[in-house]
């Protein structure tokens, strides 16, 4: 072989293991592109293991939860837990994304019956409450300022079309009260903290409360929420069939003063209507509006709710305790699947006060996060009627994540033994 022949060939050499090894690269970059383990980011928060429930990206079985500062960084199997300043194993819980209770009363410094936000929502696994009204116009600023502003809930608000919101039925029955280009102007100078308006206990009868409430909504493009009391030449079916415009919501509606039933307890034609007007119906349980009599004969009909909500304030966390877990534990025993609360405590509300960016463990969403178990053993759950239903079966919140930190944590599931805890150093 000449010198020529003996370059020509190393050439040849040179050339098959360039392509050789370029091969390798077009074949092992994409495989390491996809696979976690070949990432080398570090977690802050890394949830082990959880049944995660994610109506909203179809994910209903077995992942990790990665959270980087206050976002989620991946949903997916197998996640290294080497990588992790934090690891929470939650193997034996579900995992759903932050709840959300849509029907809430925490304006502190204004209605009475209203609580503090932070101490009856985030222990319940609750990231995002909405205030129902408490405040109209006069007074939400003071509202935002003095508790949206200071809560580590996520705190929104629908606006009460009665400017002084709600300070006694005198002031809510007062038409020249209900100012709707006050109403309009607050709910465009807020948008990020005011989803929509909402009219309650309004007694003449006539429509004024309810069509300046829905002319509110309708010129700030927001949501109406609907609290209802018919009366004589103001029906219920006028009100969901007519007044009401699709999207907006009507609460309370498992309550005895709304007549969703006939006197065979079969569900009203009027209420399907309705629901395939659009009209939206929520729980709002509160201290006189969840009757286990009305519920379970329209449930068993598949007349379910859209979404789950509290109506929580100083009455109705007493005898009904109506916190969230307990309104979701009632639906449990009383016939819907947990997945189907869970779509109505998560992506559901977060549609009816069009905030897409909730309800979800979306990757780059803020990590709300909300970590669940079912207990079994014997329950007593109360209505608004003080009636009791006997039951096996207990929703009940385990830990709470807000913003990627964790903020509840009833058994200590995420912390070490005292014995191990390490130095008070370690301490913040």
């Amino acid at each position: 072989m000449g010198m020529q022949d003996i370059q020509g060939f190393e050439n040849t050499m040179r050339s098959s293991k360039t392509f050789f090894l370029i091969f390798l690269l077009v074949l092992i970059l994409p495989i390491q592109a996809q696979d976690p383990a070949a990432d080398t980011t570090i977690y802050d928060l890394l949830l082990k293991n959880g049944h995660v429930i994610d109506i909203k990206n179809n994910l209903n079985g077995r992942f990790d939860i990665a959270v980087i500062g206050e976002k989620i960084h991946t949903v997916a199997e197998n996640l290294p837990a080497y990588r992790a300043k934090k690891v929470v194993d939650v193997s034996e819980y579900y995992v759903t994304p932050g709840l959300i209770d849509i029907h809430t009363h925490f304006d502190q410094y204004g209605a009475w019956l209203n609580l503090n936000p932070d101490h009856n929502t985030l222990r319940y696994g609750v990231t995002t409450a909405v205030d129902a009204g408490s405040s109209g116009h006069e007074g939400f600023e003071k509202f935002k300022s003095e508790t949206i502003d200071k809560a580590r809930v996520r705190l929104l608000a629908f606006l009460n079309i009665v400017g002084a919101g709600m300070y006694g039925r005198e002031v809510e029955n007062d038409v020249e009260q209900m100012d709707v280009d006050a109403a309009v102007a607050m709910v465009n100078k807020h948008p990020d903290d005011i989803v929509g308006i909402k009219t309650a206990h309004y007694q003449p009868q006539d429509w004024e409360a309810i069509d300046r409430a829905v002319k509110a909504a309708e010129m700030s493009n927001s949501v109406l929420m609907v609290d209802f009391h018919p009366k004589e030449g103001r029906g219920y079916e006028e009100l969901i069939l007519e007044h009401m415009k699709p999207g907006n919501i009507h609460t309370h509606f498992y309550g005895r003063l709304t007549p969703q039933l006939d006197e065979n307890k079969k569900v009203r034609d009027y209420m399907w209507k309705a629901r395939e007007r659009g009209i939206l119906f929520d729980v709002g349980h509160g201290s006189g509006s969840f009757w286990f009599r009305i519920a379970v004969p329209a449930i068993k009909q598949g007349f379910l709710p859209d979404t789950i909500s509290t109506d929580i304030h100083k009455n109705s966390i007493m005898l009904p305790r109506a916190h969230l877990n307990n309104v979701m534990s009632k639906f449990l025993n009383i016939g819907l699947t947990f997945e189907q609360i869970i779509e109505r405590t998560t992506v559901n509300p977060a549609e009816a006060i069009r905030r897409s960016d909730l309800g979800t463990l979306d990757e780059g969403s803020t990590a709300d996060i909300a970590i669940l178990k079912i207990e079994e053993g014997e329950f007593a759950f109360l209505d608004s009627g003080r009636g009791k239903l006997t039951a096996k079966k207990n929703i009940r919140c385990m830990m709470t994540v807000r913003k990627g930190e964790i903020i509840w944590d009833a058994e200590g599931i995420s912390m070490p033994e005292w014995s191990t805890a390490g130095p008070y150093s370690n301490f913040r």
